[in-house]
This record gives C-alpha cells, structure tokens and sequence, in this order.
C-alpha cells in the first residue's frame, strides 16, 4: 500500500488532455495497445494487414480471424479499417 494508505486501485486516475498534446505524442498513442486489420491485396490474392496505432506495417495474414488472434496473442486491441 502506499505511504498515504490509498490503494493504487483507489488511487485518483491522472487525466490526458489531448488538445495540449504534441503531434508525436498524439501519433503516439495507442502504439502498444492497439493495430489495426486492413483488406489489402497481395499478389492478387485478398490478404489483412496488420498495422500498429502509428502505421507502422506489422505483418499480414491470409484472412482476418487469423489477423484479429494474431492481434490478440500479443495483448493488443484489434480494430478493423476498411
């Protein structure tokens, strides 16, 4: 417990304002938490990507279940992009 005797759990959540953010720490977030599955085509065959919050290409998958289990093995949120 800490020294003021407030579990962390009851502890006052800190608050993020994004209007005070800078442009990297809004590309920033969600880098670690989230990827995104997108339809894309590759060798003429339908294909998901899978991309971090920020772009970042991760991998690619041969259908989107495979891609969304991919996405969830690593504890990342996945959100679908059409």
């Amino acid at each position: 417990m800490p020294m003021n005797n407030i579990p962390d759990e009851m502890a006052p959540v800190k608050v993020l304002d994004i209007r005070h953010l800078s442009a990297e720490q809004l590309q920033g977030l969600g880098v670690a938490e989230i990827a995104y599955v997108k339809p894309v085509m590759m060798n003429g065959v339908r294909a998901y990507a899978i991309h971090a919050a920020d772009g970042t290409p991760m991998a690619v998958a041969g259908d989107c279940d495979l891609a969304v289990a991919a996405i969830r093995q690593h504890e990342m949120l996945p959100s679908l992009v059409h």
